[in-house]
């Protein structure tokens, strides 16, 4: 499975594994199929959501090395 980093736009995670949606609800995101969602990059959401970034990516890459 591809490593999600600070890069990596929203939309690309959601499609990769939709599973990963409660990462961003958790948050505040909450419009995830909103134009944001499908073009923001991690980083950029977390900066807006006031979010750690790193430890986001870290989340979201060992649920996904759990599957």
């Amino acid at each position: 499975m591809a490593s999600i980093t600070k890069d990596t736009i929203i939309g690309e995670i959601l499609d990769l594994d939709s599973t990963t949606a409660p990462f961003f609800l958790e948050m505040g995101m909450h419009c995830l199929g909103c134009p944001s969602a499908r073009g923001e990059t991690l980083e950029q959401a977390c900066a807006v959501h006031g979010v750690d970034a790193d430890q986001l990516v870290s989340k979201i890459n060992e649920h996904l090395s759990g599957k």
